[in-house]
C-alpha cells in the first residue's frame, strides 16, 4: 500500500476479511461498513482502530467517509445467499442480489486504486429476475407473508404490487447482469481479472471454492497468489514443493485445547 491510502472493507462481518487484508498488506483496515449491529460489534472487537459505519452500504457516502484521502483498496463481499446453489429453489430478493452495484458507486466517486470482490462462484450467473407464476393459470404468485409460507395465486386481472411478488432468476438471461456490471466497471477505467479459488489450496481447512475479482486502475499488472497446499498424495507435496492440505480436524483439536 502507498502511504496515505485508505483500505475499506464493505459488507464487513466479524472481521475475517479485514484480518486477511492486514496480514497481506501489513496495514489495518481504515473503514468497515455493515448494516448489522452485531457484525459491527464483533468487527470492533477484532479491529478496534477501524472507523465503523453501522449503515446500509448504499447510505454511506464514499467521499465523506474517505475525507479526501485516496483509497488504495476497497474490498467487497456482498451477501451471497441469493446466488448460492446451497440456497436451493427458494425465492430471491432482488435488492440483495443487486448489492454488488455499490462497487460502481465507490469506483465512480473515490476511484480505489484496487478493487477486490469475493462471492460464491454462481455470482457470475447474476441476471434479471422474473415473478414466479402459477404453471396452470400463468398468473403471478402473491406473497402474503415475509417468510414465503402462505402464498396465493393472483385473481384474474389483479395488479400485484412488486413488493408482494415472489421472484426467481430468469434462466433465459443467466449472467446478463453480471456482464453488464463488469462492462460498466471496465468503462470506468478498470482492468479486471477473475478466478475461482479453493481455500484449501492456500492453507485453509476447507475445500470451499469462491469467486474472486481483482480490478485495478493504476496500470499495474494483476497478480494472483500461488497455491501453497495440495492433496497429500500429489506429486508436488511428495516433492516438498507444496504442503499437504490442512484437515478440519486440526481446528477441532485447537478448540478442544483452548476449551
Amino acid at each position: 500500500m502507498i502511504n496515505g491510502e485508505l483500505i475499506v472493507d464493505n459488507f464487513a462481518g466479524g472481521g475475517g476479511a479485514s484480518t486477511g487484508i492486514e496480514i497481506a498488506t501489513g496495514k489495518s483496515v481504515d473503514i468497515a461498513i455493515n448494516h448489522d449491529i452485531e457484525a459491527i460489534r464483533m468487527h470492533k472487537a477484532n479491529h478496534p482502530h477501524t472507523k465503523h459505519y453501522c449503515e446500509n452500504v448504499w447510505e454511506v457516502d464514499p467521499v465523506k467517509a474517505c475525507e479526501g484521502h485516496p483509497v488504495g483498496l476497497a474490498w467487497f463481499s456482498p451477501d451471497c445467499k441469493h446466488f448460492s446453489k446451497a440456497k436451493g429453489g427458494k425465492p430471491v430478493e432482488k435488492n440483495i442480489r443487486g448489492l454488488a452495484w455499490v462497487v460502481l458507486k465507490w469506483a465512480a466517486l473515490v476511484r480505489p486504486r484496487v478493487i477486490m470482490l469475493e462471492n460464491v462462484e454462481e455470482f457470475q450467473t447474476w441476471g434479471p429476475c422474473v415473478p414466479i407464476r402459477d404453471k396452470k393459470t400463468g398468473r403471478v404468485i402473491v406473497n402474503t407473508t415475509e417468510k414465503y409460507e402462505k402464498n396465493r395465486i393472483a385473481e384474474p386481472g389483479e395488479v400485484v404490487p412488486v413488493n408482494m411478488q415472489i421472484f426467481q432468476p430468469d434462466p433465459k438471461r443467466k449472467g446478463q447482469t453480471y456482464r453488464r456490471w463488469r462492462k460498466q466497471l471496465e468503462a470506468l477505467g478498470y482492468e479486471i481479472d477473475t478466478r475461482e479459488l479453493v481455500a484449501a489450496d492456500y492453507g485453509a481447512p476447507t475445500m470451499r471454492k469462491r469467486f474472486f475479482m481483482i480490478a485495478r486502475c493504476d496500470g499495474k499488472p494483476i497478480t494472483w497468489p500461488e497455491p501453497t497446499h495440495a492433496q497429500r498424495n500429489s506429486e508436488k507435496v511428495k516433492a516438498g514443493l507444496l504442503k499437504p492440505y490442512v484437515g478440519a480436524y486440526t481446528q477441532l483439536e485447537l478448540l478442544e485445547s483452548e476449551g
